[in-house]
């Protein structure tokens, strides 16, 4: 029997809960991996739209199914391991919710100074190598079954482009910043209040080992760090007190908790955040 497959990349936020559950859940050599190159738009490919609509990542294809969001990818890994782990609650629900989405948090800006840095960082380089990649995978034969799909893909990441480019409406702009405000404060209450209370006697929302929620949790309070300038995962807890807001005592072990572990050792190796 083959093995199950795990599409996946180093830069996507939701990639690394699965690779976490993995390493945690001791299931490194019965899972496939498969790279897709998110900043070169390959999730957009005709073969892999075929395998996952979304066109998103993680996704796990076995025995002829294919899993197409993070819950359902991670579910699967749980209930493939031989290994116990607490089952997920509502904060894994909660981290998904689009207010606090780590995606938009990359791009988010309150104003023009902060839009720049966006636009001459990370942020602005993933947007104009993923418009490029996708509007050639669009003009390609394969892709016109779908054109609709491929047509409000690149006039998403064109507005977003060119709000980064300067050259979006004033109206738009303001709106991204108002926009951008609500999330980041939605993201500063998730980390300062949200995640302590779910910790619990900790150091771990599941307990003292990792659960179901904290391969999702811990996805985003990894990129939330990397967004606010942590490369490695000594820097994280700093870039994210200057950032938003010294952590709790809770959120300090839970960070340094995870760190000396093999599921956070094969999701960030050598520490690099991303």
């Amino acid at each position: 029997m083959s093995k199950p497959v795990l599409y996946t990349f180093e830069y996507s936020v939701w990639s690394a809960a699965p690779e976490l559950a993995i390493g945690e859940l001791e299931l490194t050599d019965a899972i496939e991996f498969k790279r897709v190159d998110l900043i070169q738009g390959e999730n957009f490919e005709p073969s892999f739209v075929k395998i996952n609509p979304n066109a998103t990542l993680p996704t796990i294809t076995a025995d002829g199914k294919a899993y197409t969001n993070t819950t359902d990818v991670v579910d699967f890994l749980v209930k493939k391991s031989s290994v116990k782990v607490a089952t997920r609650t509502a904060i894994t629900t909660a981290v998904h919710e689009e207010p606090v989405d780590p995606t938009f948090a990359l791009f988010a800006s309150r104003d023009d100074a902060e839009l720049a840095r966006v636009a001459g960082g990370f942020g602005g380089t993933v947007t104009n190598l993923r418009l490029a990649g996708l509007k050639k995978i669009a003009a390609t034969p394969e892709a016109q079954a779908n054109k609709a799909f491929y047509d409000g893909k690149i006039a998403t990441i064109s507005e977003l482009s060119g709000l980064l480019a300067g050259t979006a409406p004033a109206e738009a702009k303001e709106s991204f910043f108002k926009t951008s405000k609500a999330a980041l404060e939605a993201v500063k209450v998730f980390y300062l209040e949200t995640l302590p209370a779910s910790i619990g006697e900790g150091p771990f929302i599941g307990g003292a080992t990792p659960g179901e929620d904290d391969f999702h949790v811990t996805a985003w309070l990894a990129h939330i760090a990397f967004i606010l300038g942590a490369g490695k995962t000594e820097d994280g807890l700093a870039a994210l007190e200057k950032g938003l807001a010294p952590p709790s005592e809770k959120v300090v072990n839970y960070w340094n908790a995870w760190s000396g572990r093999k599921g956070w050792a094969a999701t960030y190796p050598g520490g690099n955040l991303h």
